[in-house]
């Protein structure tokens, strides 16, 4: 797959800390347009170090990595990046940099609380929101800056089954509505049959890449 039909698009890319052994070596991989994708593999193979890298949270120090800005990261705890004590008002932290009327965020605003089905929780305190609803107002915020691609690391860790299975289901459905692109770390197989493809990543490569099913059935047999 060409750089132009994917939305993330990873070459040889590499990193490691102060000189020390690579965390990522030559890691090569592909997610393409519209499409929802998920990342598995063991502690300390380098999830959480790639995701930083495609968010531009850290810069490669080797190999090319492309991905279609604007970025959203959503954390395993949403308690790290929701900072305003509203709802609102955290959805739209975000676009003080674009410079926007009052009436293009009070839009925007809106128009994200609507996609991830909260728009009644507008006035509602951030520390009167579950774990379920914290995640959602963090796509949100993500939505409201009309970001492309959605980068989740392990978004359901902290979540109840129930929860768990809401967040997956709600991301799927706006990829498929909005068409964005979102690349989601588990470790939970059974979230592998809502997304269009899936990644393992090993020693810091990506070993395998393609359909979900069959990556399931592999993790399963060596597990």
């Amino acid at each position: 797959m060409t750089s132009d039909q994917s939305a993330i698009w990873v070459r040889d890319l590499s990193f490691s800390w102060h000189e020390g052994q690579p965390i990522l070596d030559a890691c090569t991989l592909s997610v393409p347009k519209g499409e929802f994708w998920m990342l598995l593999g063991a502690n300390g193979s380098g999830k959480s170090t790639l995701l930083k890298l495609l968010a531009g949270l850290l810069q490669p120090q080797g190999g090319q990595v492309e991905v279609l800005a604007p970025v959203g990261f959503v954390f395993q705890n949403p308690d790290r990046q929701l900072v305003m004590p509203t709802v609102g008002a955290d959805v739209a932290f975000g676009l003080v940099e674009e410079r926007l009327s009052i009436a293009q965020v009070r839009d925007r605003v809106r128009e994200a609380l609507a996609a991830v089905n909260l728009l009644e929780y507008q006035r509602r305190p951030i520390y009167a929101l579950s774990g379920g609803q914290k995640q959602r107002i963090a796509i949100a915020g993500a939505i409201a800056r009309q970001c492309q691609v959605l980068i989740l690391d392990e978004p359901t860790a902290l979540l109840d089954p129930d929860s768990q299975l809401d967040l997956v289901v709600q991301v799927q459905s706006l990829v498929e509505s909005r068409g964005l692109t979102a690349l989601w770390v588990t470790h939970r197989l059974d979230e592998l049959n809502y997304c269009d493809g899936a990644l393992l990543l090993e020693g810091g490569r990506v070993v395998d890449s393609g359909e979900p099913q069959r990556l399931k059935e592999r993790s399963i047999r060596e597990s």
